[in-house]
């Protein structure tokens, strides 16, 4: 098991997880009376509370401004953004849960837009080797954790800060955590643009992974896709001269945009001649071996931010 960690940076863990426990709290306590009502009173209820249909007119950006509904955010000055990730209704193991339950307090940290800068915060945390952290990693969507848990073995002396918001995920990067004794891994339950734009300051990080973002394959729903020119102008900045942004796809079509997007930032070079060969720290996972079996191509992009002028 990871070794025991300074009071502040125990008692900041408890915090995130207490916030992070009454989410999953509140959450079964709906499931389970969603579970305990009529079905004709649930096809009512839900008939009750669907929104009604919004009137596009041609030519007006309607895809931040949803119709106003009871309850529903209608400031036009800070409209809801377009979310790049759904929240899935995923089962939690009780392996998984029993990581939460024992790590969670440690290494959950919890997300607040006051902070001002993440890794500030972090630096003084020490790794396995009684060294304070000289290098940050981001990592966008973790999913499971495999890739993460591995890198963060290969670089004991870089802490990763993984940003997932679905739990059995959260809860397997945990367990694999535990089982490996790594200790250099902070995990955010929250969602990553809003933690990178609130709180981690410019200039501040090493990396940032983005591995297999969601591909949003149809034509209309292209504007959720996670990589576009604005965030990726906000990714450069976070970077350090020299820091390195590893982006993978299994989506050949999102993969040529990455390119173009990422080729058409000033602040990033990149590393090859188009996409990039897969850097030995990034391990295949068992859904790009199969693909590969089946001659399915992946691709990654390794681009470095510039030096300063």
């Amino acid at each position: 098991m990871p070794g025991r960690q300074p009071a502040r940076v125990r008692a900041t863990g408890a915090v995130a997880w207490q916030a992070f426990a009454l989410q999953r709290r509140r959450a079964a306590q709906q499931r389970a009376a969603r579970a305990a009502e009529p079905a004709q009173a649930r096809r009512s209820s839900r008939s009750r509370q669907r929104p009604a249909r919004a009137t596009v007119t041609r030519g007006t950006d309607a895809t931040c401004a949803p119709p106003a509904s009871d309850g529903a955010d209608t400031d036009v000055a800070h409209p809801r953004a377009i979310r790049s990730f759904v929240t899935r209704a995923g089962r939690t193991t009780s392996g998984q849960a029993r990581a939460l339950a024992e790590l969670g307090p440690r290494y959950v940290l919890p997300h607040d837009p006051k902070t001002p800068d993440l890794i500030a915060a972090c630096a003084h945390q020490t790794s396995a080797r009684g060294q304070k952290y000289d290098k940050f990693v981001l990592e966008i969507g973790f999913g499971m954790g495999h890739a993460t848990a591995h890198i963060a073995a290969l670089m004991p002396d870089t802490l990763f800060i993984g940003c997932e918001v679905h739990e059995p995920g959260v809860g397997a990067l945990l367990k694999l955590m535990g089982e490996q004794g790594l200790g250099n891994i902070r995990i955010v339950p929250h969602d990553a643009v809003e933690v990178l734009r609130q709180t981690v300051a410019p200039a501040t990080l090493d990396g940032i992974h983005i591995f297999f973002p969601d591909p949003w394959h149809k034509k209309r729903h292209h504007k959720r896709r996670l990589i576009q020119p604005p965030f990726v102008r906000e990714l450069a900045e976070r970077l350090k001269p020299g820091g390195h942004l590893h982006l993978a796809t299994d989506w050949q079509p999102y993969a040529e945009q990455m390119l173009a997007v990422l080729g058409a930032e000033p602040l990033l070079a990149n590393t090859a001649d188009g996409y990039a060969p897969r850097p030995a720290y990034r391990p295949e996972t068992k859904f790009e071996r199969r693909g590969l079996r089946l001659g399915h191509g992946v691709w990654d992009l390794v681009f470095r931010r510039r030096p300063a002028a």
